[in-house]
């Protein structure tokens, strides 16, 4: 296997919290408060490809989260674990809206599955090196 031939899944940090922070409820207004920046500055932060290390670190801590996840959750993690939470049941949401999971348990078990497909990536890169050898 060529090590160019793996493509590296495209990781957008700023959204990554956005997600986060939808999934666990938290309001922009209130991770700004945590962070001592505005809602605006928040705003601006959730847009950001990538964020500067420190206050990717405070972000996790605010939200309780490992700061790998938010670095590490491609589009395509994030779309499984949402498709893999929300079942169709379109009559119940018409009608209430019907949560039946923890969230901080989806975020651990995606950390997991990230970690998981990291280790992976790892193992396909060293096979690579032994094979150019």
């Amino acid at each position: 296997m060529n090590a160019d031939a793996v493509i590296m899944p495209r990781v957008h940090q700023g959204r990554n919290i956005k997600r986060f922070r939808d999934i666990l409820g938290v309001k922009q207004e209130t991770l700004a408060e945590k962070l001592e920046m505005t809602q605006q500055a928040f705003s601006k932060l959730e847009q950001k490809d990538v964020i500067d290390e420190k206050i990717l670190i405070k972000v996790a801590e605010a939200l309780h989260i490992p700061t790998e996840a938010i670095k590490n959750m491609t589009d395509e993690a994030a779309f499984n674990i949402i498709g893999n939470t929300f079942q169709n049941d379109s009559s119940a949401y018409a009608y209430q809206y019907k949560c039946n999971f923890n969230p901080i348990e989806k975020v651990i078990e995606l950390y997991e599955r990230m970690l998981k497909n990291e280790q992976e990536k790892v193992r396909l890169l060293q096979e690579a090196l032994q094979d150019r050898k």
